[in-house]
């Protein structure tokens, strides 16, 4: 991976406690004078890995009357270079992980079926398909469950009922206009998180998704990872526990956090990355985004993920908005 091994002058993230996430980040930023310093020893021709013993990667088909999904499985090998399909497109760069993957018509997921939130989803957006759209209708979008997902570990509608917290996209809504039906998939509650909604997801979190649209302004192609995240807080009695809400019958997870991680495309081919990591909670409409600013490798290490690892590093301009160097 490019930024495993990623130094920052002054330090990085030494925590991946609330605290440490969001002061180390901001320490860097005042000091303003670090190099991302990238390691020669790095084997950047990392092979995409086989599947699991138990894997499979699903293909999740809607039905096109009706709100019901069906699962039509087919194994894939991942080590074979995938067919020219959305999901090629989508995961040019890699897989994050490969548990329960469902490819949807214009993103794909991975889902975690012990806290029904997905690890990861993953989408490849242009100027096309974030446009306006007058055959586009979010109003007759409806959160559906995902008949995918096993009923043991799927979220239903009655989970988040009366719990105080939004169904939050993961994959934004805003992104899929290209057609009804993207959006429509958008919907479906394996892509959903319960999310603070005043001052979150209606507020802050809305800004980071418009801010990523608005990055198809600068780039062909903008490749972005969006998930949880459950960090780990010092308690009163000095010991570090990692605690989060359930919500509902089926205990659904509720985040801690929420990470982002974008690759945008040039028309040379270079590209350049950003990462984000915010609180599941009201922020101030005063905060600026790049606050929540973060190294990659930060949230890899919090989430148990690699992402974007098919880059090479003379492929990388700049992590954060920090040109890279090269030793």
């Amino acid at each position: 991976m490019i930024w495993r091994r990623v130094l920052f002058r002054g330090g990085v993230l030494a925590s991946v406690g609330i605290g440490g996430w969001i002061a180390g980040s901001v320490a860097e930023r005042r000091k303003g004078n670090y190099e991302v310093k990238l390691s020669q020893n790095n084997d950047f021709s990392i092979p995409v890995p086989a599947l699991p013993i138990f894997g499979t990667v699903s293909a999740a088909t809607p039905i096109e009357n009706s709100n019901a999904l069906v699962s039509s499985v087919s194994d894939v090998d991942v080590t074979k270079p995938l067919s020219t399909s959305r999901v090629s497109q989508i995961m040019k760069f890699g897989f994050p992980g490969l548990d329960n993957i469902r490819s949807f018509d214009d993103y794909v997921l991975s889902y975690d079926r012990r806290n029904r939130v997905a690890h990861w989803v993953f989408e490849h957006l242009t100027a096309e398909t974030v446009k306006h759209n007058d055959a586009v209708d979010r109003s007759k979008c409806q959160f559906t469950e995902d008949q995918s997902i096993h009923p043991y570990f799927r979220s239903v509608n009655k989970d988040y009922k009366g719990s105080g917290f939004d169904r939050g996209h993961l994959a934004a809504a805003g992104n899929h206009k290209s057609s009804q039906k993207h959006i429509e998939q958008t919907f479906f509650l394996s892509n959903m998180a319960p999310q603070v909604g005043e001052g979150f997801n209606r507020h802050a979190w809305n800004r980071l998704e418009r801010h990523v649209r608005k990055l198809t302004k600068v780039y062909p192609n903008v490749y972005v990872c969006t998930g949880p995240l459950y960090l780990p807080r010092k308690e009163a009695d000095g010991k570090t526990y990692i605690k989060y809400q359930v919500i509902g019958a089926n205990s659904v997870a509720v985040p801690t956090h929420f990470f982002k991680v974008i690759v945008g495309e040039r028309e040379d081919k270079a590209l350049e990355m950003e990462a984000y990591v915010m609180p599941n909670q009201a922020i101030s409409d005063d905060t600026p985004l790049h606050v929540y600013q973060v190294p990659p490798d930060s949230i890899e290490r919090a989430a148990g993920l690699l992402f974007f690892d098919r880059i090479s590093r003379d492929k990388l301009r700049s992590i954060n908005g920090r040109k890279t160097t090269y030793v």
